[in-house]
């Protein structure tokens, strides 16, 4: 055997939701005395872990070729166990354990505990550390900060209810101590997500609580940018647009999946909002949260959509200019309404088409507004320091690994620095900057 003994590699696939779960499993692995690797170049560990994705076709086929992958590495000797968990494994248990013969041990998306438990202790006195406690594996100076699992909503197309379960809220007062403590560690960034942010508190407190946690992280000293990811339009809390407009470190972005904005696909989707609410809301947002960057994810090919529900949402896009566009083909899930109710009947070609067409607009007018910040003045965060010198940095408006990057000429800032920039010229979908004196 060529493994590493006592050591074991983490492989995250999918979301950043997913990714905290591995940087939580990597914390009590640590604990236990085991090195950890995660997303190793190459995998070298006893055991292996595969952070499964379930949520559309095309990523749980990613998760499954990854443990062919590993399979095929376990028979070379060059790995011990292969261990699954995660989205996939909870929708699909039985399924793999008969399918897949490559995996070793398979655990759920929740009952991981159960594997970390089961592994001998390397050191003599193991730590216990406390249930939200990670090693973050980002950059050391962010941090996704994961404030609720579970989803209420039941879209139609959407299986991560059925992946999750129930919306079920973190309370405020253990975020806040997690806050602190990473802040304590280096970290400056926090990217708040969840399945559904817009419905933050309401099982824990009955009420909307979204704005009073914001306005209470962004109280905590050394907190430089907050940034929130995966808003629900409908029952959207409006009160935290507030604490984005009166508090300079809550970032003027706001990630919401629209996905459609056709009333027939809207109501066919189990949306629960409408054309006319749709762009009441977003009116609101800007207007609220005046230079607000609004990230949004589209569907296209959903059952039923025809050539003019698809006009409509590319005229959609052309007058709202998002700052961002994230967007995919419907794929049917098995057991979702859409799956048990709909037929799948838009061909793939058309999806396929459809997706391009909206892509090739989006990314056009990405570059148009890139363009014309050529001149303006903002504040960058500084990621790394590249081999020729210059700096990879991002603004308020641009969130780790999905967003625009700016290449920094003349500085010699470090990683987590803040500093003022120029924007200098743009290529592709990102941008330059040069340093400028305050």
């Amino acid at each position: 055997m060529s493994f590493r003994k006592n050591h074991i590699d983490i492989i995250t696939m999918g979301c950043s939701k997913n990714l905290i779960d591995s940087e939580r499993i990597f914390r009590r692995l640590i604990a236990k005395g085991y090195s950890v690797s995660h997303d190793p170049e190459e995998v070298a560990g006893e055991y292996v872990v595969v952070n499964t994705c379930g949520f559309i076709s095309d990523a749980k086929q990613e998760s499954i070729d990854m443990i062919l992958n590993l399979g095929s590495l376990k028979e070379e000797g060059k790995i011990r166990q292969v261990i699954a968990m995660g989205c996939l494994t909870e929708r699909y248990r039985k399924t793999l354990q008969q399918e897949l013969p490559e995996i070793d041990l398979l655990y759920g998306k929740f009952d991981w505990d159960g594997f970390i438990s089961g592994l001998p202790d390397v050191t003599e006195k193991p730590e216990s550390p406390k249930a939200w406690e990670r090693k973050l594996t980002t950059l050391p100076h962010h941090a996704y900060m994961k404030i609720s699992e579970g989803c209420n909503r039941f879209c139609a197309f959407c299986a991560i209810p059925l992946i999750t379960g129930r919306h079920r809220s973190r309370p405020i007062e253990e975020i806040l101590e997690e806050t602190r403590e990473l802040v304590a560690s280096g970290v400056k960034e926090f990217n708040v997500i969840a399945q559904d942010l817009s419905s933050y508190g309401l099982d824990l407190y009955g009420r909307h609580a979204l704005s009073e946690l914001i306005d209470r992280m962004a109280d905590i000293e050394g907190v430089e940018w907050i940034r929130l990811h995966y808003a629900y339009p409908a029952d959207f809390p409006l009160d935290v647009l507030d604490v984005m407009a009166r508090r300079p470190n809550v970032c003027k972005y706001l990630d919401i999946a629209l996905q459609h904005i056709s009333d027939s696909q809207l109501t066919a989707m189990r949306r629960k909002i409408t054309k006319k609410e749709t762009l009441e809301l977003l009116d609101e947002i800007r207007r609220r949260v005046p230079g607000i960057k609004i990230r949004t994810t589209l569907m296209v090919g959903f059952p039923g959509e025809t050539d003019e529900d698809f006009a409509e949402l590319l005229e959609f896009v052309r007058t709202q200019k998002f700052a961002r566009v994230g967007a995919f083909a419907y794929s049917e899930e098995d057991d979702t309404y859409a799956a048990m109710h709909l037929e799948d009947n838009v061909p793939q070609e058309v999806k396929e088409e459809r997706l391009e067409r909206l892509l090739n607009l989006t990314e056009g007018m990405e570059t148009e507004m890139n363009r014309q910040m050529i001149g303006s003045q903002l504040t960058l965060m500084v990621d790394e320091v590249n081999e020729d010198g210059t700096r990879t940095c991002r603004s308020e408006y641009d969130s780790p690994d999905v967003d625009h990057i700016y290449t920094l000429y003349d500085s010699d800032a470090l990683p987590g620095d803040m500093v003022r920039a120029e924007v200098s010229d743009i290529y592709a979908l990102d941008l330059e900057a040069v340093e400028i004196e305050d």
